[in-house]
């Protein structure tokens, strides 16, 4: 696969919470060079970001992250506060308690309220595959094609664990057609991304094949 079509798939990702604005701008510049989906930071950037770009790169965040245990209220007033900032893309973390507690119409009614925050943007639900059995994430691959979020992501990246191959593959086969797969953490090859990509993901949350990208120029 060439490593432009991979790239197009590319959320550049900048979550580190000691990045400092010089290092945004950096991927910001990076993403418009090397035609990455979008830049993937901290909401707290969301408004100097979407200024610097001006129109040139979409700009996505990050709601009730990495542990998904706010409020609904809180991830909701998150959400639309981005978006008023000047976020183009959605990345917002389902609650694993609510889960691990079997109160699936709980999960449902806050990825409902996420949906109608973010009518017009692009919303993915960030369900953290490494803390979930298998059972439980075949059911939030139900509820997220019941709820009409745009895509359904593995891992925040902060966790125990990141995307696996396994997991893209339940993803696809428990799946709406509707719903895009996003694969994020621990993605460090070219190899790496083809695969997911031909297991299905339409999206890779990662900042490393910018630098290998960058790699092969030089």
């Amino acid at each position: 696969m060439d490593i432009k079509e991979i790239l197009s798939k590319v959320d550049h990702t900048l979550l580190k919470p000691q990045a400092p604005w010089e290092d945004m701008k950096a991927l910001v510049d990076d993403a418009i060079e090397y035609g990455t989906a979008s830049v993937c930071i901290p909401p707290s950037y969301v408004s100097s970001c979407a200024r610097y770009a001006a129109g040139r790169m979409p700009i996505c965040t990050v709601i009730g992250f990495p542990n998904g245990y706010s409020t609904s209220s809180a991830k909701i007033f998150e959400a639309v506060d981005a978006v008023e900032q000047g976020a183009e893309e959605i990345d917002a973390v389902i609650n694993i308690g609510d889960v691990k507690s079997g109160n699936y119409d709980r999960v449902k009614a806050e990825l409902i309220g996420l949906r109608k925050a973010t009518e017009g943007h692009i919303l993915k639900i960030i369900i953290e595959c490494c803390l979930l059995t298998e059972e439980e994430k075949i059911e939030l691959c139900k509820l997220v094609s019941e709820t009409d979020a745009d895509f359904i992501k593995t891992s925040t990246g902060f966790s125990t664990g990141g995307a696996t191959f396994e997991d893209v593959k339940l993803m696809r086969e428990h799946c709406s057609s509707d719903v895009r797969i996003k694969a994020a953490g621990g993605i460090s090859s070219i190899e790496d991304a083809e695969k997911f990509i031909s297991l299905g993901a339409d999206r890779l949350g990662t900042s490393r094949i910018v630098a290998i990208a960058k790699g092969v120029e030089s």
